[in-house]
């Protein structure tokens, strides 16, 4: 007998036992994103679904522009399980390509993020074979020296390519309706504008429309690469079900449906910008994308949009807060839940979420992960500050020892956090070597991360197992020094770095970067730290004062840069040394 045929040609970790484990807990469904979107549109057409400055469109028109842009790629010869690149800022076209490769069971390929070269977007296309590219005219790191349209005729794998201009000066997606600067606002769109515009970018014209449509939600349909911080990054895969379930239970856990707003601050080529698109397109809440202009309110934004979540970095948090205070506002319209990833929030700004009726939702995770740790809206303000919550449903995690990871730690002691569940990735793209290494001997996920739980299942962080500082011997944790910092009034952001020494092997080098106005001497910075608990053992012996520390697109601090800053004489840390009192002890 013969079987259909193969679409899923990736090699992964999907096997008929995983399938039949999380289709029995109800983790795993049936529904592709595409089918559960089509739904929306069916049950109510005009709901909103999408929002930017220029349109807010409705479940029937996405469902149709995507259903057109299907039609487009497999008309220019794109096959299912092939990847579809896509280098956007963040706007609706995004949205609509996912939703084409999931109908068509392509891979949706966005983590192409705004500080790529052309150079390594092209090296990309080439390392996942894709067969279309979706891009923006005049995006990306050097796009003022390197025309990325003029450069990816060499890479012989693309069947087609998709030239988008920036929003408000053409038509960017005719599917959707047209861009015009000149707006004052939002222009609805429904499903009746599908077809009536057409040109060279995206087409509507629906050529041999085919209603075949992916049924299968165990493919690969999200291929996305890590920040690669510390090297060549990694393509980590997804399927459809992988996506979904952390979707439906952060969407669950937190009240998120049919009458949300859900607002991401996050870029949606990241996976905390994605996780918020699933999460909306999941629950049929509307989702707002975040393009406003350098130095518009966002606090407007929020309120003009009924925002009733938002996605984003403890830097978003701090910007929001500081335009409450010179506004003197209450509230935030409807803005009730606020998910905080990237890196813990400070003690301050959670507490002043709280008193203006925004509970944050402090949480961990990554991009082989999802977000499948967060804290619940009921938990206590001192759960929100000091841990990443809970696994969600039908995820799990355990702590297992440093020096061997296939031996599991007592409650309460610090390890590598492992995790397994239905929201973990299929494996790495194209690299069965990485894959294997990730895990181990039991099967769980080795995240790299070091942390514990307590007797009721909440994480804490206390940092990365490679960016664990060992002075002559002595394991330090960054983030606990970096935790304790933020919550000095003068500090914006710190990094705690490793300065090599010849005879201790590393030091600890406080970089701190101050708020706008304040000041704080490196002796006050060590008697802050102490006053807070540091064991004099941990103590920075070198304190930077810089301008300006930078961070990943996914508003993680880029250490690399600091350390290679620092051992090539380009930044000059001042040496300090705690004076600990006689009960304290000493170095």
């Amino acid at each position: 007998m013969v079987g259909p045929p193969m679409t899923n040609t990736i090699l992964t970790l999907l096997s008929a036992e995983l399938i039949k484990q999380y289709t029995a807990t109800g983790h795993w469904r049936d529904d592709t994103i595409y089918a559960l979107v089509r739904a929306h549109a069916r049950r109510a057409p005009d709901m909103p679904a999408l929002r930017d400055r220029f349109r807010r469109v409705g479940y029937a028109a996405l469902i149709a522009a995507a259903d057109s842009l299907a039609a487009d790629l497999k008309g220019h010869g794109v096959k299912p399980g092939a990847r579809v690149a896509v280098w956007l800022p963040s706007r609706i076209e995004s949205v609509v390509a996912l939703l084409a490769c999931s109908r068509n069971g392509y891979v949706c390929t966005p983590s192409l993020h705004r500080d790529h070269t052309a150079g390594q977007v092209v090296a990309l296309l080439r390392r996942t074979h894709a067969t279309a590219f979706i891009g923006q005219a005049g995006y990306g790191a050097d796009a003022g020296r390197h025309d990325i349209f003029a450069e990816i005729g060499t890479v012989e794998s693309l069947k087609h390519v998709y030239q988008l201009e920036a929003d408000g000066s053409f038509p960017s997606c005719p599917a959707l309706g047209r861009a015009s600067a000149s707006l004052p606002r939002e222009q609805d769109v429904d499903a009746r504008d599908i077809g009536e515009r057409s040109d060279a970018v995206l087409r509507t014209a629906v050529r041999g429309h085919d209603d075949a449509v992916k049924t299968d939600p165990n493919q690969v349909v999200y291929l996305a690469f890590t920040s690669g911080t510390t090297g060549v990054p990694k393509g980590v895969m997804h399927s459809d079900n992988t996506l979904l379930a952390n979707a439906r239970a952060i969407a669950a856990d937190w009240r998120i449906d049919a009458d949300s707003v859900v607002y991401s601050l996050s870029p949606l080529s990241h996976n905390l910008g994605f996780g918020a698109m699933v999460m909306a397109l999941a629950a049929g809440a509307e989702l707002v994308i975040h393009d406003l202009p350098k130095g518009a309110s966002l606090i407007d934004r929020l309120i003009e949009t009924g925002a009733s979540f938002l996605f984003g970095v403890p830097t978003h948090a701090i910007d929001l807060l500081r335009e409450l205070r010179e506004r003197d506002l209450d509230a935030i319209g409807r803005l009730t839940g606020f998910r905080i990833s990237g890196a813990a929030a400070p003690r301050e700004v959670v507490a002043e979420l709280l008193a203006h009726g925004v509970v944050p939702q402090s949480g961990y995770g990554m991009t082989e992960t999802c977000s499948h740790q967060y804290t619940l809206p009921d938990d206590d303000p001192k759960l929100i500050i000091e841990s990443c919550g809970k696994a969600c449903p039908g995820y799990e995690i355990k702590i297992w020892r440093t020096d061997d990871p296939d031996t599991e730690v007592p409650v309460g002691e610090v390890g590598q956090i492992g995790g397994r569940g239905a929201s973990l990735m299929l494996g790495y793209f194209d690299d069965q070597a990485a894959t294997e290494a990730a895990f181990n001997a039991h099967g769980w996920f080795m995240t790299g991360d070091l942390g514990w739980v307590d007797q009721n299942g909440y994480l804490r962080i206390t940092g990365r197992a490679k960016d664990v500082i060992v002075r002559g011997g002595h394991n330090i944790y960054p983030a606990r020094i970096e935790e304790l910092a933020m919550r000095h009034p003068a500090v914006e952001r710190v990094a705690a770095v490793p300065v090599a020494d010849a005879r201790l092997g590393e030091k600890v080098c406080l970089a701190v970067m101050r708020r706008a106005g304040a000041r704080i001497a490196p002796d006050e910075m060590l008697a802050h730290l102490d006053a807070l608990g540091l064991s004099p053992y941990d103590m920075p012996e070198f304190v930077l004062d810089i301008d300006h520390i930078p961070l990943t697109a996914s508003g993680k601090i880029l250490k690399r840069d600091l350390v290679e800053r620092i051992a090539k004489g380009l930044a000059s840390p001042v040496p300090v040394r705690w004076k600990a009192g006689p009960a304290a002890g000493g170095r």
